[in-house]
């Protein structure tokens, strides 16, 4: 009952609410709500040990000690009644032992680098010539042979999948951690640099530490992020704020040609990041990109949760999102239908609402697109060792007092994923090297996230991530199983290369959950980067290839073997797509009409991003 009473209340009717639009600064009046509802009492011991878990939680980054401990034991203890694998090890060790030595007594003359070990692909922490030097190659091997050997060791036989895989990973960080990389005294980089700056490396990564230190005490971001102004700098696409409710607001482009396509693209993006990741600079922003095109963009803008929030759920995020700001552009773009895209979480949750729409409603979606969104999530990539009965009620207990999953909180989970690329190759060049790479536009939106609200958080790690409640058919809304076979809308598909989040075999599986033509491209790149690739960028390529609605399916593994590959961004592709499927370009829609004794609409990028 409370989350109808928020939607009711939240959207206050999509045809009034068109021609509202936000105060300079959030009014509560503006808007009137009804107060959320109040959190479920738990027992005394319940919530002493909640509060226990969510102290234990500051100081493990958020890892369920139970989880990994666990798993440890499930490896230990198999290992320890296999004494073949054991026997294995050892001769495999002194295997290994035996050659480094001899590597060790070859004469200089004779010394080849790299001939033990090499550097895995994608591996770039002894790209560096210095490498090749025979004192610190043969420090970088013995790394090298370490970590392999270490590999092999958690691979034994009866050790659960899941067990398995944490064991692998958390032995990752150690290692990572100790890397000879990370140490002035094994670093030959670091003692070049040394030598070149008479130490003043040092001294500048001294100062940087400080600041980083500085801003993580007082809340503030790390790095020079405020040399991007949003709605200067970033987020300065041209519109206005023609819907708003508690959730979201939708923001309505500016056209930038003299005629558009009479299909609308309404973009929704992930809330877990601020929208603009799709309007940064003007030279990386999709939205300019889309109006250039001739099409009128709309897109979500995500409200920063706070505690109040905290009973916000899932469907309140289809309802008060997808569902308000579909209305939304109908209203203003009356009798036509609409190309729906969603990035990340937004995708997954703009294919959960498409499905979930009763089939008259459905058929105004023209298209749909996915942009790095996940439907099944069976194969989710590492995020999946976070997601397990313990450490989901380790992250639960961990929101329940703050009613929100801070910001710092994800960002480290994210950075554990690539260890060696967002954390020890930035304390290396920040702090050993004392060098500072140039803020960008991508940095600086990376560093301006968001919250997420308990239940909201608890609903998709739970439905979704954990029992895969989408992808079989379990998943409710609007009161009844979605199934993504309804999905009948022309699709285009995208996954990139690199993808730590949502990895692009994952997003592939929409092939054979939806009943559509789908057009799939693996573009290269990551998460991110992948998805942001404005034509002109030098070293992008992507592939692409056509199913039609009728046609066999075709495995990622066959798939990225036969599909053509195009160099070039796959933004141009999609905007082919997108026109195939629209009608004839006519006048572009105009803004809503505001009412005498109304505000004004408020110019993009609106309130909601610039929340803290």
């Amino acid at each position: 009952m409370a989350r109808v009473a928020l939607v009711s209340g939240g959207t206050r009717g999509i045809g009034a609410a068109i021609s509202e639009s936000p105060p300079a600064t959030p009014d509560p009046s503006a808007a009137p709500l009804p107060e959320a509802a109040p959190a479920k009492a738990i027992p005394t011991p319940e919530a002493f040990d909640r509060a226990l878990h969510a102290v234990a939680a500051q100081f493990t980054g958020g890892l369920s000690p139970a989880a990994v401990s666990l798993a440890f034991a499930d490896w230990l203890l198999h290992l320890a009644t296999s004494p073949g694998k054991q026997m294995a090890l050892a001769a495999d060790a002194l295997q290994t032992a035996s050659r480094f030595a001899q590597q060790l007594m070859q004469p200089a003359t004779l010394f080849q680098p790299w001939r033990l070990a090499s550097p895995p692909p994608g591996d770039r922490r002894f790209s560096a010539t210095d490498w090749t030097l025979a004192p610190f190659n043969l420090t970088a091997q013995a790394f090298l042979l370490g970590e392999k050997w270490w590999q092999t060791a958690t691979d034994v036989r009866g050790v659960s999948h899941e067990n398995a895989a944490i064991t692998a990973f958390a032995l990752r960080q150690w290692l990572d951690t100790v890397a000879p990389t990370n140490f002035a005294a094994t670093n030959p980089e670091v003692i070049r640099k040394t030598f070149e700056t008479g130490g003043a490396n040092f001294v500048s990564g001294f100062h940087h530490w400080l600041t980083d230190f500085r801003s993580l005490l007082t809340g503030g971001r790390v790095d020079d992020g405020d040399r991007f102004v949003v709605g200067k700098d970033v987020a300065g696409a041209k519109g206005k704020v023609v819907f708003h409710n508690r959730l979201i607001e939708l923001i309505q482009y500016a056209p930038t040609t003299s005629t558009v396509r009479p299909e609308s693209v309404l973009i929704v993006p992930a809330w877990i990041m601020k929208y603009y990741v799709l309007d940064l600079s003007p030279n990386n922003s999709l939205v300019n990109y889309l109006t250039g095109q001739g099409f009128t963009v709309f897109m979500v803008s995500w409200r920063n949760p706070t505690s109040d929030d905290r009973d916000l759920s899932l469907e309140d995020y289809r309802e008060l999102g997808v569902e308000a700001a579909l209305s939304a552009v109908q209203t203003v773009v009356p009798g036509h239908a609409v190309h729906a895209a969603g990035y990340c979480l937004g995708g997954t949750l703009l294919a959960i609402a498409a499905a979930a729409m009763p089939p008259e409603r459905r058929a105004r979606v023209r298209t749909l697109t996915l942009l790095a969104a996940q439907t099944d999530f069976t194969e989710a990539g590492e995020l999946t060792l976070f997601i397990n009965e313990s450490q989901l009620s380790f992250i639960e207990d961990m929101m329940w007092e703050r009613g929100v999953l801070d910001a710092q909180q994800m960002a480290g989970a994210f950075q554990m994923l690539r260890s060696n690329d967002l954390i020890w190759s930035h304390v290396v060049r920040d702090y050993l090297l004392g060098e500072r790479a140039p803020p960008n536009d991508l940095m600086a939106w990376n560093a301006d996230a968001t919250r997420m609200p308990f239940r909201m958080h608890a609903d998709y790690l739970r439905k979704l991530f954990l029992n895969n409640d989408l992808a079989e058919g379990r998943y409710v809304a609007n009161g009844r199983p979605v199934a993504l076979s309804d999905l009948h809308a022309p699709m285009f598909v995208v996954g990139t290369e690199r993808d730590h989040v949502a990895p692009w075999r994952s997003t592939h599986k929409i092939h054979f959950l939806a009943d559509a033509d789908i057009t799939f491209v693996l573009a290269s790149g990551g998460h991110n980067a992948g998805i942001v690739a404005p034509p002109g960028d030098s070293g992008r390529q992507y592939k692409i290839m056509r199913k039609k609605i009728d046609g066999p399916y075709i495995g990622p593994e066959d798939w990225v073997r036969i599909a053509p590959a195009v160099e070039g961004s796959w933004w141009p592709a999609w905007s082919e797509f997108l026109a195939a499927q629209s009608g004839p370009p006519a006048a572009p829609p105009a803004f809503p009409q505001v009412r005498s004794g109304e505000a004004p609409l408020v110019d993009a990028p609106g309130v909601y991003v610039r929340q803290r």
